[in-house]
């Protein structure tokens, strides 16, 4: 890592304590887990900057105070077992990586899921089990899980089998709105928790779609 590069990420996490971030175990993943190397090369410069960035697709990645805010709000433990539906880059996947136990992530896209899975291998975040379908299912076989993270956005309510695949006491952190805006809310036992406004891609369902040029 270069000198130039240590100094963005270490004013990155100064902007995430600045916006109240207070996990410390994600705000040491967001100090070390090099977003630079999922983004596109032509946008490498702009990895650090407090904003999403266009990976392909029609998707994105998150901004980082998006990243740490959702992963922060799991409030799960560092053994957790968590899913995330939405791979996109890989860079949240590996986030919840070096700050929980174990991760299973799904992306629609085969594309991009390859592409990520490739990602994480080079960073060393091959332990992120990247699997191509249809998020609305998530992973029934892997459940339950002690924490899960959607990244796009449901239209009114997070997916019933996601809401039926977390543990006891367990949250689901998901964005929910109309048109690309809404509130990123938790939902756990039962309870639906407003925690910020965001913009989000959309949350699509159906069958996994090939890669294409």
């Amino acid at each position: 890592m270069s000198g130039e590069t240590a100094r963005e990420r270490a004013a990155m996490v100064d902007r995430l304590r600045a916006h109240g971030v207070t996990d410390e175990r994600v705000l040491s993943a967001m100090s070390e887990v090099p977003r630079e190397r999922f983004v596109p090369p032509g946008a490498a410069a702009d990895a650090y900057e407090d904003t999403p960035l266009t990976i392909g697709l029609g998707q994105t990645i998150s901004a980082p105070l998006i990243v740490a805010f959702s992963a922060a709000a799991l409030q799960a433990g560092p053994d957790a077992h968590v899913l995330e539906i939405g791979t996109g880059s890989g860079y949240a996947a590996a986030v919840l990586a070096r700050s929980h136990g174990s991760v299973v992530t799904i992306e629609r896209h085969a594309e991009l899921a390859e592409q990520a899975r490739a990602a994480l291998a080079d960073t060393g975040y091959d332990t992120v089990e990247v699997r191509t379908g249809d998020g609305y299912r998530g992973a029934p076989d892997r459940a339950p899980f002690d924490g899960i993270v959607v990244t796009a956005m449901a239209d009114a309510a997070p997916p019933p089998a996601l809401l039926e695949q977390l543990a006891p006491g367990a949250a689901l952190v998901c964005p929910v709105g109309h048109g690309g805006h809404g509130v990123l809310t938790r939902y756990r036992d039962g309870r639906a928790e407003e925690l910020l406004d965001v913009a989000f891609v959309p949350l699509v369902p159906g069958s996994p779609q090939p890669g294409s040029s």
